[in-house]
């Protein structure tokens, strides 16, 4: 019994250290929220370059993503992850001393490659030294973290924002220190994610490389004492011997055994439920809810506290999805989360429709804002990294999921740069709407084409697409 509980111990902080990297991009991601409006003032940026100005990470997320899985399979997990907290530093200190706008975007790209690389290559890690079991529960602790990194990302808008107000009211307007905390307050609210990327980066020295990477590489004997640690001596035997099985039966080449009946139509779902997730509106949220609740009335304070419940309430939700997940299984997390996101987006519509007209409270677009960060964070969001992490066959994971995600990243970056656009030609109505049409096809795919894969091993899982080929 304690030999399970230290095996337990060791794989949860395996999980931990890996999912820093969602931590890192939950911050990166959702800090820009708290600084549009004063880098647009403060740069007179126009919509397109407002939307540059948040599209520009992404833009790096894509070019992460393209490279990460590729390099993963070649020089190792752990390798990466080393790259992305790199990344993840350069990125919060160039930001906090960024002379001009064109610097800033350069160091907004250099987190974003961070971003895509973390996206990749945290999940699969996790999804690789997990136990079946519990994999969709420890890969679920990646999506957790990228919510406790938007959570942290807002309260440090809005505790900096009024640290900023106090130190104004002081007269404090001269020197570096006051440039990045009072006059130029979005600095210190970029360049706070220097702090866990550089913690992230010392502690990847603590933990090892995947073991079915390692099999994959003829390295057994590193494998198989990782493995013991996770499963056991006896066990660890077996774990080897199926991957050494599976692989022996992958006789193609890498990228055209992704080509093959099973195999392509798990990258098909991949890819379609990546960039659908994103064009459901989530980062739309995530990136201008500031300006959104502005635009419905609020103050700049006000519109960041309530980003702050909003952030709140994602972190909960997903704590909630990560307990569930493989209770409930993935599918019919997606069935009711998704229904919800749709009624939802639908009230959001109405209420920026006929909500002045009709002089409803502010109060009530929070509570639909709430309901829909709840449906969507108990569903694609806690879904979408596991699916991608467990899909794909282990001698192509990287490649695979690096192609998945790039169509996230894809989508993420139309979203980003296209919001402000729709926001004023759609108005909020028709913007919300439109994210309500989207979240159709979505549940669909999930119907007709996904099959269940909680409590499979991540080889049955393989062995079903294989299946599906023959």
């Amino acid at each position: 019994m304690k030999e399970h509980s230290n095996q337990m111990m060791y794989v949860i902080w395996l999980s931990l250290v890996a999912s820093l990297g969602g931590f890192l991009f939950g911050y990166d991601t959702a800090v820009i929220s708290g600084t549009v409006d004063h880098v647009k003032t403060q740069f007179r940026l126009d919509d397109m370059m407002t939307g540059w100005y948040v599209g520009c990470a992404l833009a790096g997320s894509i070019g992460g993503v393209l490279f990460a899985g590729s390099l993963s399979d070649k020089y190792g997990r752990k390798l990466v992850l080393f790259l992305s907290a790199f990344l993840f530093s350069i990125s919060g200190l160039g930001c906090m001393i960024a002379a001009d706008e064109v610097q800033l975007v350069i160091a907004r790209i250099l987190g974003g490659v961070g971003i895509g690389v973390a996206s990749v290559i945290s999940p699969l890690y996790i999804a690789e030294i997990s136990i079946p079991s519990f994999r969709g529960r420890l890969v679920s602790m990646y999506q957790l973290a990228i919510t406790v990194g938007f959570l942290g990302a807002y309260l440090a808008n809005f505790g900096l924002l009024n640290y900023s107000e106090t130190l104004l009211a002081q007269g404090a307007t001269e020197g570096l220190y006051n440039k990045i905390f009072a006059t130029e307050a979005w600095r210190g609210m970029l360049g706070m994610e220097a702090v866990p990327a550089i913690l992230f980066l010392a502690v990847l020295f603590f933990i090892p490389e995947s073991p079915r990477w390692l099999i994959v590489k003829g390295q057994e004997v590193k494998a198989s004492v990782i493995l013991g640690k996770i499963y056991g001596k006896d066990r660890a035997a077996t774990e080897i011997s199926n991957v050494k099985n599976l692989v022996s039966q992958e006789t193609e080449s890498n990228w055209k055994m992704l080509l093959q009946p099973g195999f392509r139509l798990a990258l098909f779902i991949g890819v379609a439920l990546a960039m659908l997730g994103q064009l459901m509106g989530v980062n739309a949220v995530l990136y201008y809810g500031p300006t959104i609740f502005k635009e419905s009335g609020l103050s700049s304070g006000d519109s960041l506290f309530y980003q702050v419940i909003v952030g709140l309430v994602n972190m909960l939700t997903t704590v909630l999805a990560l307990i569930i997940i493989d209770k409930v299984g993935r599918k019919q997390l997606v069935y009711w989360g998704v229904s919800g996101m749709i009624v939802a987006l639908i009230l959001i519509g109405f209420y920026f429709l006929m909500g002045a007209s009709m002089n409803i409270s502010q109060t009530w677009l929070l509570i639909f804002f709430l309901f829909y960060i709840f449906a969507c964070a108990i569903s694609i969001c806690a879904v979408i990294f596991v699916l991608l992490s467990e899909m794909y066959p282990v001698k192509v994971r990287g490649a695979a999921m690096s192609i998945a995600g790039l169509s996230l990243w894809i989508g993420t970056y139309l979203i980003g740069q296209l919001t402000p656009v729709m926001l004023t030609t759609l108005t909020p109505a028709g913007t919300f709407f439109f994210f309500a049409v989207m979240c159709v096809p979505y549940i669909l795919i999930v119907w007709k084409l996904l099959p269940e894969t909680t409590g499979k091993s991540l080889e049955e899982i393989e062995e079903m697409w294989m299946k599906k080929k023959a």
